[in-house]
C-alpha cells in the first residue's frame, strides 16, 4: 500500500513542480529548467519514505525516460527544452540516472546512498549554472564545454554542504574529509562531463563512491 501511496505522493509532486515553475517565467527559460532540475531532485525523499520495491521505485523515472526523449525530439514540454538542441539530452540522461539509481539501490536495499549524488546532481549542477550565468568571473573550457569559477565554486561549496548534512545525520567517521572529496570530485564530474552528461556521471558515480567510503 505505501508503494502506491507513494506513486501517488511522487506524481503530485511532479505536477506541482511544473505548475510552480510558471512563477518563473518572467525570470527566463534557463532559470526555469533550473528551478526544475533542482527540484526534481527531492523526489528521492519522497522514495526513501515510501517505497520498499525496486520495480515499483523506478517506474516513474522510466516513464520519464520516455516522456523525456519525446518532448527531446518533440518539444513536447517546452518549458524544459532548450532551444539549442546541441546542448545534449540532459532531461533524458537525469531520468536514466534516477531509473538506474532506483532499481540498484533499493535492490540492495540501501537507497540513502543515492542521497548526495542525486542532491548534488539536482542542487549542486542547478545553483551552479544560475550562479555561474548571474556572477561575471572567469571561465575555462574542457572538452568543448565552457565553466565558470563562479558556477564551480558553488558546486563544490553546495555539494560539501550537502554531503556534510547527510554523511551527519547516517553517521559516518571522518565526515568532513570524506564530504571535501566528495564535492572536489562532484565538481570535477560537473566540469568534465559535456552535453548534459553530468545528469548521469554525477549522481551515479558520487553514489558508487559514497558506498565505497561510508
Amino acid at each position: 500500500m505505501n508503494n502506491v501511496i507513494g506513486l501517488i505522493v511522487a506524481s503530485i509532486y511532479i505536477l506541482v513542480i511544473f505548475l510552480t515553475s510558471k512563477l518563473f517565467k518572467k525570470k527566463g527559460k534557463e532559470v526555469t529548467r533550473k528551478y526544475i532540475h533542482i527540484m526534481l531532485s527531492n523526489i528521492w525523499f519522497i522514495s526513501l519514505a515510501f517505497f520498499d520495491n525496486f520495480i515499483i521505485a523506478a517506474i516513474l523515472p522510466m516513464l520519464f525516460v520516455i516522456i523525456n526523449s519525446l518532448s527531446y525530439k518533440y518539444n513536447l514540454i517546452k518549458i524544459m527544452e532548450r532551444e539549442d538542441k546541441k546542448e545534449g539530452i540532459g532531461t533524458v540522461y537525469y531520468a536514466i540516472s534516477l531509473t538506474i539509481l532506483s532499481l540498484v539501490t533499493f535492490y540492495i536495499n540501501k537507497p540513502i546512498l543515492a542521497l548526495p549524488g542525486i542532491l548534488i546532481m539536482g542542487y549542486g549542477d542547478g545553483l551552479a549554472a544560475v550562479v555561474g550565468q548571474s556572477i561575471k568571473s572567469k571561465s575555462f573550457n574542457i572538452f568543448g564545454s565552457t565553466k565558470s569559477i563562479a558556477g564551480s565554486t558553488t558546486m563544490f561549496i553546495v555539494s560539501l554542504i550537502i554531503s556534510v548534512l547527510i554523511f551527519a545525520f547516517i553517521g559516518v567517521d571522518y565526515l568532513i574529509a570524506k564530504s571535501i572529496l566528495i564535492a572536489f570530485i562532484a565538481t570535477i564530474l560537473e566540469a568534465i562531463s559535456v552535453k548534459g552528461l553530468d545528469n548521469i556521471t554525477v549522481p551515479i558515480i558520487i553514489t558508487a563512491i559514497v558506498g565505497y567510503i561510508i
